[in-house]
């Protein structure tokens, strides 16, 4: 018969609930992330999907969240308040434009500097920025599957290289190699024969993420692109805030995308253009979890600005 103390031994908590939430927050914090992304609490292990028409400023918002990661809370003095963490960014589309990228990274430099000159900024701490931040460019959904199963083994070597872990992992954008993999045939394998489909890929995709996730836990953005003609009115946005979640799409990804994903934005461009410059003028809302209101922003010289 065990003892009283092996009993209490045994019964006894690894950690108390106050240790156990000290430590979720510290392997999972919320991340600071900018419009407009900045409404909800999102932390390591939510999976964020943007969901807009095309040419509806998707990547922009990717790569402003890239650059909010890859910057420094600190440097020489001066804050950025940026995460100072790797960032993952996975080129389904094949249309990155890296010189953007850039461009965007040194604007944000210079406005932190609050140097007179408009063009100068700390080539340290630029080239620091782009060594945090991996591009991978994918032709098809094999290579992707591949990407993911060998991202672990390139995330470890990275962290080793630059002394930080990953916090952001974008995807632009999940539904590239949609109408590819509906006409996948099934292939011989082994003398069996094992059937590729939509439906295999996305849930291969799937489990390749969240094991990624146990590993290095991260925020998972993906972009999604609709069809053009869900664009819809700024007045219909207005209509329909606080009748609660509605699809603004037909969706196409399979269930188990959608019950992978944990947070869902509308991004569409709007029928009306800015007082200034006549730019065009972009709406999201939150779709799930439902938010009774939305944003407007424009894209511009310093990315994306966020207008009333």
């Amino acid at each position: 018969m065990a003892s009283v103390s092996a009993v209490k031994d045994w019964i006894k908590p690894d950690e108390t609930a106050k240790e156990m939430l000290t430590r979720l927050f510290t392997e999972r914090p919320f991340l600071p992330l900018p419009p407009p992304l900045h409404k909800l609490p999102l932390r390591a292990g939510n999976v964020v999907e943007i969901v807009g028409p095309p040419s509806s400023a998707k990547t922009h918002i990717l790569m402003q969240a890239a650059i909010s990661c890859i910057l420094p809370k600190e440097w020489k003095g001066i804050q950025f308040g940026g995460m100072d963490r790797l960032a993952v960014f996975v080129d389904l589309d094949c249309r990155f434009d890296v010189l953007r990228l850039s461009q965007l990274l040194k604007h944000k430099l210079i406005q932190a500097s609050n140097k007179k000159s408009q063009t100068e900024y700390d080539e340290e701490l630029f080239a620091a920025c782009m060594r945090r931040f991996l591009y991978i460019r994918c032709y098809d959904s094999s290579e992707f599957l591949a990407t993911l199963k060998t991202m672990n083994y390139q995330l470890q070597k990275k962290k080793e290289i630059q002394g930080v872990g990953v916090h952001l992992l974008m995807l632009d954008s999940i539904g590239a190699f949609y109408w590819m993999d509906r006409s996948l045939p099934s292939l011989l394998v082994g003398g069996d024969r094992k059937s590729l489909s939509l439906q295999s890929v996305t849930e291969n995709v799937v489990q390749d993420i969240q094991k990624l996730l146990l590993v290095h836990p991260m925020l998972v953005l993906a972009s999604k692109t609709t069809n053009s003609g869900d664009k819809y009115s700024a007045d219909e946005v207005r209509r329909n805030i606080g009748s609660g979640p509605r699809p603004k799409h037909r969706e196409y990804m399979p269930s188990v995308w959608q019950s992978f994903v944990t947070h869902r934005i509308h991004v569409a461009a709007s029928d009306e253009n800015s007082d200034h410059q006549r730019q065009l003028i972009y709406l999201t809302e939150w779709v799930s979890p439902s938010i009774n209101s939305s944003d407007k922003f424009i894209v511009n010289d310093d990315g994306v600005f966020l207008i009333s």
